[in-house]
């Protein structure tokens, strides 16, 4: 009696092991599995409220994905991070908490998020509401990895490994202090073989180039799926390499990409669907990611930035030497040139610090830079002045440069020997690019501010020609 009660406890025993162990197929074979990706969000909480008209934001993602699905993933390929600063890093915070709302399964990190250090991306991996990824980026003493490389999720009766890579060629000095990066290669070449009997999906969340990524699909067959990445534009139809279906978006939070499979054999998924939405101004924005935005921007005011203390704005100086130049502010170049200074305050140029006012981002870093004059410069425009500075909004120095000497020689009557640099459409382009303009034309915008130099002893303004440069 002992033997057979010892028998049926091993065959008990035997039969979960391999039930455990054996390879993993779909409880609904037939049922679809849907991945939602992002890609390349740039700090986008909300898009960027200069104008009208404007796409993209986590706001309005967040609305089109909608409540999570039980046979959904929702994943991020990297760059979701603006940039190593302070103030991006406290932003970027506030991204994990949008993408835990939302449901995320898993981030990737891209090349902005692998520029900060290896104690701040750990800081932000402590504190991050979803599980954060990549495979081959390493402790540069250790080598040991710093973020968990794949993740086993189960949805709707499958068994979804995610893992993330990093492509580290051309990072060089550029990544952070701290870490080092193993090739794409060899990560998953050791990796790879550990999870193709524990999967029914392999989806590689690869922030690499297009070349890079179809080369990873040439080389392991065990890639069902690969989401990326680091790539000049969204994908504009899904891809097949090898046995792998490829799926790209970036364009800074304006694209998401879909991809719907279903089983039919180990490693090899049926494409239902697999294509890339915009994410169009006509998408209302989720009500509780705006309240994320809205605290970020609390929290930036209240908090002291690099970029508002004196000795790091003057880091790039040569110690013990004064620069020559410094920002003088629109009014002092109202008495000499007044034609351009009313056309300038007739122009939504002399408006455009009220326009952060109106949206609570008027201390927001990622905004004044191109809402006020010289901003993040030892002369420029500072937070803690606010709208009493005489540096706030567009002025004229924000195209033509620090004018300050320009002023002093003027005034004392001396000879004026500092002139400015000619304009173009370049110039424009530092802030009116992207989401932060309508989509801009030059010989549109150029008439609504034309100017130039100002007519003899009259003052009177005699006809501007485009291009020419507020000198006396």
């Amino acid at each position: 009696m002992k033997r057979w009660l010892f028998l049926a406890a091993l065959a008990l025993v035997a039969a979960g092991l391999w039930l455990a162990l054996r390879p993993r197929h779909p409880l609904a074979p037939g049922r679809p599995l849907t991945l939602l990706l992002t890609c390349d969000v740039h700090g986008r909480l909300v898009p960027c409220g200069c104008f009208s008209g404007q796409l993209g934001g986590i706001t309005r993602i967040a609305t089109l994905f909608g409540p999570k699905a039980d046979e959904q993933v929702r994943v991020d390929a990297g760059d979701a991070i603006a940039g190593s600063a302070d103030y991006e890093q406290i932003q970027y915070s506030y991204i994990q908490r949008a993408f835990a709302k939302m449901g995320y399964d898993a981030l990737n990190i891209g090349r902005r998020e692998a520029r900060l250090s290896a104690t701040q991306l750990r800081a932000l991996k402590a504190h991050s509401g979803v599980t954060m990824l990549s495979a081959n980026l390493l402790d540069k003493t250790t080598r040991a990895p710093i973020f968990d490389g794949y993740k086993i999720i189960e949805r709707a009766g499958w068994r979804v490994a995610l893992v993330g890579v990093l492509d580290g060629r051309g990072l060089g000095e550029n990544l952070g202090e701290g870490l080092a990066v193993e090739d794409m290669e060899v990560t998953l070449g050791r990796l790879l073989p550990q999870l193709k009997d524990r999967a029914d999906c392999i989806a590689l969340l690869a922030f690499a180039d297009e070349d890079a990524i179809a080369g990873l699909a040439r080389q392991f067959y065990e890639l069902d799926v690969i989401l990326g990445g680091n790539v000049s534009q969204p994908s504009q139809k899904l891809e097949k390499e090898n046995r792998s279906l490829i799926l790209a978006t970036t364009n800074e939070s304006r694209a998401i990409g879909v991809l719907q499979v279903v089983y039919r054999a180990a490693h090899l998924l049926g494409a239902i669907k697999g294509e890339v939405h915009l994410v169009s101004d006509q998408i209302p924005q989720d009500e509780d990611i705006a309240e994320l935005a809205n605290e970020y921007r609390k929290e930036v005011r209240s908090t002291k930035l690099a970029i508002d203390d004196p000795a790091t704005l003057r880091e790039d100086m040569v110690p013990g030497v004064q620069p020559r130049n410094t920002y003088a502010g629109t009014a002092s170049c109202a008495q000499c040139h007044p034609t351009a200074y009313k056309t300038w305050a007739a122009s939504g140029h002399a408006r455009a610090f009220a326009t952060l006012t109106a949206l609570g981002a008027d201390a927001d870093p990622n905004c004044i830079s191109c809402h006020t004059v010289g901003f993040g410069t030892a002369s420029g425009y500072k937070r803690e002045a606010g709208a009493d500075s005489s540096l706030t909004n567009v002025g004229c120095e924000s195209c033509h440069g620090p004018g300050g000497e320009h002023v002093k020689v003027h005034t004392l009557g001396g000879e004026v020997t500092t002139h400015f640099h000619p304009l173009g459409a370049g110039d424009c382009q530092k802030c009116h690019h992207g989401e932060f303009s309508r989509p801009f034309n030059y010989d549109e915008f150029w008439p609504n501010i034309v100017h130039g130099k100002e007519g003899a002893a009259s003052g009177s303004g005699r006809t501007p020609s485009r291009g020419v440069t507020l000198v006396p």
